[in-house]
């Protein structure tokens, strides 16, 4: 009789931990979308960060929940030129951009420095900024970024991290929080 209610202890903790991983997932799910423009929504591969497929999608766009470790909201959907340079980024290695690249954060960020790529924290010069939606723009030709500012408060697109080998083009759309 033991045997039976434990196994039923198991079977319910079994449960319970499936409908929490399931909540967790969709949590993820939506919050990687919140990122994409709605005429890609349905067509993005949607992936949390430990490379689990949320959903396949059929575009070159593959959108990532807020990383776990950032306080704030931070989902981003990338094309493939992304993802080489989010590569790159995550492990502190140089990235080659051969060809113009697309990302998408419609949902926003919680924030970064605008002038260093690893700061975690504001800092009296790392120009913190906290963005509202936006797109982010590489491309292989970097003298096309001196004709931009990198002022982030001057009320169009603005050059990020210049001069370092994550630089690339942020382009408001939508309010600051």
């Amino acid at each position: 009789m033991k045997y039976h209610y434990y196994l039923s202890l198991a079977v319910m903790a079994l449960a319970m931990q499936s409908t929490a991983q399931a909540d967790d997932k969709q949590a993820m799910l939506e919050d990687a979308l919140s990122a994409a423009p709605p005429t890609l929504k349905d067509k993005v591969t949607v992936m949390d960060w430990d490379n689990n497929v949320l959903q396949k999608g059929t575009s070159n766009y593959t959108c990532f929940p807020t990383p776990p470790q950032l306080k704030g909201k931070a989902p981003m959907c990338m094309d493939g030129p992304w993802m080489d340079w989010a590569k790159a980024w995550m492990n502190k290695q140089p990235v080659e951009i051969k060809t113009i690249g697309i990302s998408y954060m419609l949902g926003g960020d919680g924030g970064a420095s605008n002038t260093d790529p690893y700061a975690e924290s504001e800092t009296a010069d790392n120009q913190w900024i906290v963005e509202g939606p936006h797109l982010m723009i590489i491309t292989p030709d970097k003298a096309l970024l001196d004709s931009l500012p990198t002022d982030p408060n001057n009320g169009g697109p603005y050059v990020m991290w210049k001069d370092t080998p994550y630089q690339h083009i942020m382009v408001p759309i939508g309010p600051r929080p």
